[in-house]
């Protein structure tokens, strides 16, 4: 009996240290917690609704509207976690749980090639193909789209025929591109290549237009544009002469004060760059612009009332900057000073004559833009020949030598006003003959409370060209011709509209 009971105690302790050692390994596995995100490889934009299961198996859940899931109360173990959602790659990736633990993964999902679609062909709808008379600045249209809405990227290949030069502009999900300075009377072949970021990129069919050709406008002017200064060039031929005008410079820069010269082809002006004024030149077409200044820029008093000139035969330009006054190359070098005030005022304007290279016609003024003194000077000497206006209150300006230096063209505002906004009140054009030494007001139409100013000879000097604004600061400019008579009042005639600083050479 008792041999019994000693065999059934051994049995009953085997069972309990084996008990207690199932425990101990159960306890071992546990429990963690796994989560992750699905994004795509593309643009790693969040996935939503995509199917996440494990091997070995355990919970099956769906990504969240962020791309986010989490399976909670996963046994400790290694698994293999798998992203699955249609159009897309199913992916894998290695994840170990461990107890009270949160382990995570992230999946990059590609867009299955098998089931995305190419983009469609891009037609191209403006310009039209063989269309001519275009302007220099082109707005591009095209069509295309994505079966399968994908973010599109284009590139606009746009190709010379005359240079046969190429250039490539990237525009992404817009289906319209601006361009601007195209030459002029050149053919153009241009075409849209699509990219889905996943085919192969789609080319559309090459079209052609060509430019309008170069125009003869005769007159250069500016016009306020986007908050900058614009250099126009135009006609007055046809019945509105606006109609003819060709845009020069870009909306997006500061661009005045338009000087052509006949014997180069060659227009100079002044441009804003980085806070500074510096003198530039361009084709006729607006094409070729090249910065002329650089260390010294060109300044003083107003920007805006500052005016430079072309030497003789357009070899050289002249320009003040305060009280100097440069002489530079029109392709930058050879900067010299050629003049410089001895009483501290500025120079604002200088006027040089076709036939006579030693002269030029100066005005200076103090930092407030008054105590005009308007002289001529020879270069060979620095000495002062002769003295037009001075000791004179108000404002005046606007210097214009005729070609053989016998007259000057300027203005002068007769109301004598000084004030600290620079304002004109009745601004009216002279005419000094060096001969007589005298200035005659021109005899024309304009009203009281108008200004007539910025005048410029015409190139047979029997007419000019100005601009006209009421003396309200508000007030919108434009430009006129008229014809000098010495007899009788002659009307002058509209050129051109919400326009200033003509140019007629």
């Amino acid at each position: 009996m008792k041999k019994r009971i000693l065999i059934n105690s051994v049995i009953f302790i085997a069972l309990c240290f084996i008990w207690s050692c199932s425990e101990d390994t159960i306890d071992t596995f546990g429990e963690g917690t796994l989560t992750g995100s699905v994004v795509t490889d593309i643009n790693n934009e969040p996935l939503s609704n995509v199917k996440i299961s494990t091997t070995p198996a355990s919970s099956t859940v769906f990504t969240d509207e962020n791309g986010e899931f989490i399976i909670s109360s996963i046994s400790s173990d290694d698994y293999s976690v798998q992203a699955e959602l249609d159009g897309y790659v199913t992916s894998f990736e290695a994840a170990t749980i461990t107890p009270d633990e949160t382990s995570n993964v992230v999946f990059e999902l590609v867009i299955a090639e098998a089931v995305n679609r190419p983009p469609l062909e891009a037609q191209l709808l403006s310009p039209e193909d063989g269309a001519t008379g275009i302007s220099p600045e082109v707005n591009f249209v095209w069509s295309s789209g994505s079966v399968d809405d994908d973010v599109l990227k284009y590139s606009l290949e746009l190709r010379n025929g005359t240079t046969n030069e190429t250039e490539v502009f990237e525009i992404e999900g817009d289906t319209t591109y601006t361009t601007s300075n195209l030459s002029l009377g050149t053919n153009y072949f241009w075409q849209i290549s699509t990219d889905d970021q996943i085919n192969p990129v789609v080319r559309s069919e090459v079209s052609q237009f060509k430019t309008i050709d170069i125009p003869n406008n005769r007159f250069l002017y500016v016009r306020e544009m986007n908050g900058n200064s614009v250099i126009f060039s135009g006609d007055n031929n046809s019945e509105n002469a606006n109609d003819a005008e060709l845009r020069l410079t870009s909306l997006n820069t500061n661009s005045f004060r338009p000087r052509r010269n006949t014997d180069v082809n060659k227009i100079a002006f002044l441009r804003t760059v980085s806070g500074n004024t510096h003198l530039f030149t361009m084709n006729l077409d607006g094409t070729n612009v090249k910065q002329v200044t650089n260390s010294i820029p060109v300044n003083g008093f107003r920007i805006s009332e500052i005016d430079f000139t072309w030497a003789q035969n357009g070899s050289r330009l002249y320009y003040p900057s305060f009280g100097k006054l440069y002489s530079i190359d029109p392709d930058g070098g050879g900067a010299q000073l050629i003049y410089e005030t001895t009483d501290g005022n500025f120079i604002t304007e200088v006027s040089a004559a076709a036939f006579d290279d030693d002269l030029i016609a100066i005005k200076t003024n103090n930092t407030q833009g008054y105590g005009v003194r308007i002289f001529t000077v020879r270069l060979s000497s620095g000495e002062e020949e002769n003295v037009i206006l001075e000791n004179e209150n108000g404002a005046a300006g606007g210097l214009d030598l005729n070609a053989n230096a016998s007259q000057l063209l300027y203005s002068r505002d007769i109301s004598n006003s000084e004030n600290s906004q620079y304002r004109q009140f009745n601004s009216r054009l002279f005419i000094y003959d060096f001969q007589t030494m005298t200035s005659t007001a021109v005899r024309s139409d304009v009203q009281s409370g108008e200004n007539d100013l910025d005048p410029r000879w015409s190139p047979s000097e029997g007419a000019i060209i100005f601009t006209r604004v009421e003396n309200n600061m508000e007030a919108i400019p434009n430009i006129f011709s008229l014809s000098i008579d010495v007899d009788i009042i002659v009307e002058a005639q509209l050129l051109f509209t919400e326009a200033s600083q003509p140019d007629w050479e």
